[in-house]
This record gives C-alpha cells, sequence and structure tokens, in this order.
C-alpha cells in the first residue's frame, strides 16, 4: 500500500508520539491553518516572522486529526480536549517534511520529470502537465511551491498519480542538489542559465553549476533536456558527453527545432518536425519565448511515448499559472499584461519584445526592481532600460529604488524624457498611470514579487 501511517512517521523521523493512534492513516498534509480541512496531518513550519508550531491549537480546531511539531511543549487541557487526535514532535519539520517526501517518492515507480532554469520554470512546468497529461495522471507543482517545504508538500499529495511535473528553484548553491535527492527525476529540464539571483551566485558560471545540480537526483537512466540556444548550456553540453542529453532550439542545431514561426499578439504558430513529419504547432500565448516552451514540451512528450496528436493538442490547450503572462482587459478596453510574479533581466526581456509587438495605440511599460541582484543591479536595471528603448516602447513607469536606472538609460538611448515617470512608491505610480492610460493601451506590468505590483495589476483592471 503507497500510504504513510503515524507509526511509520514515528520510526522514519525519529519521532515521539505525544498522545493518539500509531495506526492513524496520513494523508493530506498542510502547513497553513488557514487552508486545514477535517483530516488533514498539520505540519508546523517556522518561519522568519511567525512559528507555525504555536498554532496547533488552531490547527486542531480546524480538524487536524494529527499535528507534527517541532520541540513544543503541550498543554495539559489540550491533551483532554483532543485526545481523539494525534501529536507527534520531532527535532525539526523542514527535515520532517523532506524525510517524508523522500520515503513517498520511493513508493512510486514513474515518470518524475523536473524542471529549473533563471527564467521559464512555471511556465515550462504548465506546458509539460498539460502534455504529460494526455497518457498520465499528473501531480504537479501548484503555483511557486518549488523550495524546500513546497516540493516535499506536493510529493506528499501523490496517491493515485501516473506521472509527476515538479519545478524546482533555488537562490543560492546546494538548494536544486537537496531538491532533486527528494524528487529523484527521470527527466530534468533546465530552461535556461540566465542572471537570476546572480548577486548571491556571483557569476553565470556559478548558476550553471547550481542547475546542473539537478543531475545529482536524477535516475542513473534519466535524460536532461536543455535549451541549446543558451549559450551556457550550449557549451556545457558540447564538454560533458557522458550524459544522455536532449536538446531544443531555434537557432542552434537541436534535436527538437521550430522554423517557420509566426509570432502572433496571443498565439504563436510554428513547423515542428516529429519523427521526421513536419507538423505545425500552436501555442495560445504569444511571445518567443512560449515557442521554446513548446518545443520542450515536445521533447518531452516523445520521451514519455505521448502520441503526436496529443502532444499538439495539450500544447494547444495549456494555461499559465496566475500572474505570469496573464492577459486581461478592464472595462475601459485597457490590455494589461500581468507579468508581476518575478523578474529578472531575461524575462524582462522577453515580456518587453513581446509589448512591443502588441497591436494598440501606445504601448507603457511599467517596471519595477528586479531583486536579488547584488553588484550586478545596476547593471541589468540599465540594460532592461536599453531594451524599452530599443522596442520603441511609448511610455515607461518605474517604481524603486534600482528601476530608475531603467529611466536613465532608456532616455540616454533615445527614450523621450517626457513619456518617462519615476516612483519610490507604488501607490505614487498607480495616480499617475490612472492619470495617463487611456482606451486601447497595452500595459505590461512587471517586477520582483517583492515590489507588490499585483496592487498596480488590482488597481488598473478595477478603475
Amino acid at each position: 500500500m503507497k500510504e504513510i501511517k503515524v507509526r511509520d512517521i514515528l520510526k522514519i523521523c525519529n519521532a515521539k508520539l505525544v498522545f493518539g493512534n500509531e495506526d492513524e492513516l496520513c494523508e493530506n498534509f498542510s502547513k497553513d491553518t488557514r487552508q486545514i480541512n477535517k483530516g488533514d496531518v498539520y505540519i508546523g513550519i517556522k518561519g522568519e516572522n511567525f512559528d507555525g508550531n504555536t498554532l496547533y491549537e488552531e490547527a486542531l480546531k480546524y480538524g487536524a486529526k494529527v499535528c507534527i511539531l517541532e520541540n513544543i511543549e503541550i498543554k495539559s487541557d489540550i491533551k483532554e480536549k483532543f485526545k481523539d487526535r494525534t501529536i507527534i514532535i520531532v527535532e525539526d519539520t523542514i527535515k520532517t517534511l523532506k524525510e517524508l517526501a523522500e520515503y513517498k517518492r520511493k513508493m512510486y515507480d514513474i515518470p518524475v520529470i523536473a524542471v529549473t532554469g533563471s527564467v521559464g520554470k512555471t511556465s515550462t512546468k504548465d506546458i509539460l502537465a498539460s502534455v504529460v497529461s494526455k497518457k498520465y495522471n499528473v501531480l504537479k507543482t501548484e503555483g511557486n511551491l518549488n523550495n524546500q517545504i513546497g516540493l516535499p508538500l506536493t510529493i506528499l499529495k501523490l496517491k493515485n498519480h501516473t506521472a509527476m511535473v515538479v519545478e524546482m528553484g533555488m537562490s543560492k548553491s546546494g538548494e536544486i542538489r537537496a531538491l532533486t535527492n527528494i524528487a529523484k527525476p527521470t527527466i530534468a529540464v533546465i530552461t535556461n542559465v540566465g542572471t537570476a539571483h546572480i548577486g548571491n551566485l556571483g557569476s553565470r558560471q556559478n548558476i550553471l553549476k547550481a542547475k546542473l545540480e539537478i543531475l545529482e537526483g536524477m535516475d542513473k537512466d534519466g535524460i536532461l533536456v536543455i535549451n541549446n540556444d543558451n549559450d551556457m548550456l550550449c557549451e556545457w553540453n558540447k564538454k560533458n558527453v557522458q550524459y544522455k542529453v536532449a536538446t531544443f532550439g531555434i537557432d542552434n542545431k537541436s534535436d527538437f527545432m521550430a522554423k517557420q514561426i509566426n509570432l502572433q499578439e496571443y498565439s504563436s504558430v510554428f513547423v515542428a518536425s516529429f519523427n521526421n513529419e513536419e507538423q505545425q504547432v500552436t501555442v495560445p500565448i504569444g511571445g518567443k519565448h512560449f515557442v521554446y516552451n513548446a518545443l520542450c514540451a515536445i521533447c518531452v512528450g516523445q520521451l514519455v511515448g505521448i502520441p503526436k496528436e496529443d502532444i499538439l493538442d495539450g500544447i494547444k490547450k495549456f494555461e499559465l499559472t496566475k500572474n505570469r503572462m496573464e492577459i486581461k482587459k478592464n472595462k475601459n478596453n485597457v490590455t494589461i499584461i500581468n507579468d508581476c510574479y518575478n523578474a529578472n533581466y531575461d524575462s524582462m526581456k522577453a515580456a518587453i519584445e513581446y509589448l512591443s509587438k502588441m497591436h494598440s495605440i501606445r504601448k507603457i511599460a511599467i517596471l519595477g526592481d528586479m531583486l536579488e541582484l547584488g553588484e550586478y543591479s545596476k547593471k541589468l536595471h540599465e540594460k532592461v532600460g536599453e531594451e524599452v528603448a530599443k522596442n520603441k516602447i511609448d511610455i515607461l513607469v518605474t517604481v524603486g529604488k534600482e528601476a530608475i536606472n531603467i529611466m536613465d538609460i532608456a532616455i540616454q538611448n533615445g527614450m523621450k524624457k517626457e513619456n518617462t515617470y519615476h516612483y519610490n512608491e507604488n501607490q505614487e505610480a498607480i495616480k499617475k498611470i490612472k492619470e495617463i492610460i487611456q482606451p486601447e493601451d497595452t500595459l505590461l506590468i512587471k517586477a520582483s514579487n517583492g515590489m507588490h505590483f499585483n496592487k498596480i495589476v488590482e488597481e488598473i483592471y478595477n478603475m
């Protein structure tokens, strides 16, 4: 049976049973008391600004049947009040989460596709899951749960699934290594190596090394899938012939390639080869970067034995996770491109290029700080400014202490100063945006998640 009981947790995690039933079945795990359902297992996680271990009474009130907690004394009245429940104490709940996920993963002999990269992890995960689900019952990473807590919680959701597509994020070396050794992928995907988190890692070479940690947990017969147009990955592949590698690309000769590309406003069409037979592929979202995502999906789809027709249908019908290139119109017919979940130079460049190709009266870029760039921050924000000018964006609004460099360089590269605005706070920017936007405008709203640009999206959409 592919199940975890309380007695398994006691054995695997060197845990202590405070009270309860050792035969209790543990199926659904949650770290958030606000999302607890009756019968769930609550695991208390200690964060920077809160300690989930102290909220166990709230979890029990909402129906948790088991609580896994870290170094906490349980009140005697709680033991009496909830004597039909189970409480387990461990030394480290994050370590316990990892150990339980490893245990659960070993129960399943299924394709596991793990995705990492500087840009496009989530959208690639979404399109892969759409394609793979044509043949398999797929469990995929929800939202951006791609770290040392999110990935184990995803794996613990395995039930009657026959495949899994997981996203792996990182901000420093060693993090992908930990995740891949939990997930044990059969196929590993690296979308690209760019500049995200370069402030922590120091160079693109170090970013490449950190991404390649994904190989350390991969199955011995596993296959690495890479974007061969990425300079770092292309060079690495030429020098490391000991791995099984499948490549996709547009410019460099690759195993899976796109040609006759027609980039449209809300979709893209290209021709790809399926076992030497050319076939037209339709992607329901515009932008060259989604052509790469589709090529990756074609590659992975064929590796896991999905028929051509199903691959094409999976690509055509895939849907993006919220806040990633999400396009909608407000009641004044203003088009909003909501890409505010995260940002680095590579994703900024792709989004600005996409904005430039939109058929609208005016193209407005609302751009905020890109975080975690360290000593490279000024230079990379300036490079974004060059892209704004090069793509002839009509109006630029920047927000944040680093984003002012975007505006300065855009002006230096030919953008009219009177078409640029800079603010330190979102509310100031919102006020100006509301003053200047007109029907038929298209707005790109993009920054690192810490800039909270979702508030700008909400204000503009509801105006």
